[in-house]
């Protein structure tokens, strides 16, 4: 029988230990890295992938997309679609730095707290985005407008760099993303105030917001961080929150780890599905969504 065989490609000058390992346990014969890739060569690679074997075998071949940007993995999967010929298509999967599953992890877990705690969901629900021109931070956005959300993306410099990134996920995706200055502790605490889920997805080892302006979110639900690294990015937020109390109003709290839980199974399962598939797969993190969810219930 062919052996599953997993390539995984990256812009940057190394691949990801972690995905390298996850893809092994999660039942890849090989993973096979290749670095340093740059948009233009995934055509190349994919049709020399694809072409080795026969078309029996086709979808015992993977095609992993890495990095640590999010427009560049969205395009460096759209190039290798476009390279496909049937019947010898591959499936493809695109995580930069494991962010799309973060993400999907993120809103996952927070649904599933609104719904359980709050009686509702996530659809009009005011959301600010720490972080928001991160990899996990735009997935996020992403998948919270698509769900009927009203997303706003928080610059911590101003609002010209998240408002052109904006642009870019409303051009890409056909969502309106609304901006907003977070440049001081004040304007941070009027976001608070307006903002009914708090997503912080901000570089590990950031305050994002401090007890002060969590205090401070009269309308605040849920306060979510993917930062495990201390000083984590909401403080009085533990680790391990999974809808517990926070702040003294009525808000919830959503630890790193909580959502790193149903993070590492997503990935896990993702690639778990494609290594079984008996047809091609292309996914990003609308399909890790989906099977996050599934996790989070």
């Amino acid at each position: 029988m062919a052996k599953n065989i997993l390539h995984m490609v990256t812009p940057l000058a190394h691949m990801s230990p972690f995905d390298v390992n996850m893809a092994l346990d999660a039942g890849y014969d090989a993973a096979v890295p290749y670095t340093n890739v740059s948009l233009g060569e995934v055509t190349g690679l994919v049709q020399d992938a694809m072409f080795s074997r026969s078309p029996r075998d086709a979808t015992r071949t993977g095609f992993f997309i890495a990095g640590k940007d999010a427009f560049l993995a969205l395009d460096m999967l759209d190039a290798a679609s476009k390279a496909l010929l049937k019947p010898f298509e591959i499936s493809l999967f695109a995580d930069p730095a494991g962010s799309f599953t973060t993400a999907a992890a993120m809103i996952a877990v927070v649904e599933k707290t609104l719904k359980e705690m709050k009686g509702r969901g996530l659809a009009g629900a005011a959301v600010s985005i720490f972080g928001a021109t991160g990899v996990v931070g735009t997935a996020a956005g992403v998948i919270g407008a698509l769900e009927g959300a009203n997303v706003t993306f928080v610059g911590h410099d101003g609002t010209q760099r998240v408002a052109r990134h904006a642009e870019e996920v409303k051009r890409r995706f056909g969502v309106d993303i609304a901006v907003a200055d977070g440049s001081t502790a004040e304007k941070k605490a009027a976001i608070v105030a307006s903002t009914e889920i708090a997503l912080c997805a901000a570089k590990a080892g950031v305050r994002v917001l401090d007890a002060s302006q969590i205090a401070s979110g009269e309308r605040l639900l849920v306060a979510a961080d993917v930062n495990a690294v201390p000083p984590l990015g909401v403080e009085g937020l533990d680790l391990h929150a999974n809808g517990t109390p926070l702040g003294g109003r009525g808000a919830l709290g959503v630890g790193a780890l909580a959502i790193g839980n149903v993070k590492y199974r997503t990935e896990a399962g993702l690639f778990r599905e494609m290594a079984a598939s008996a047809s091609p797969l292309k996914l990003d993190f609308r399909q890790a969504f989906v099977l996050a969810r599934s996790f989070a219930l």
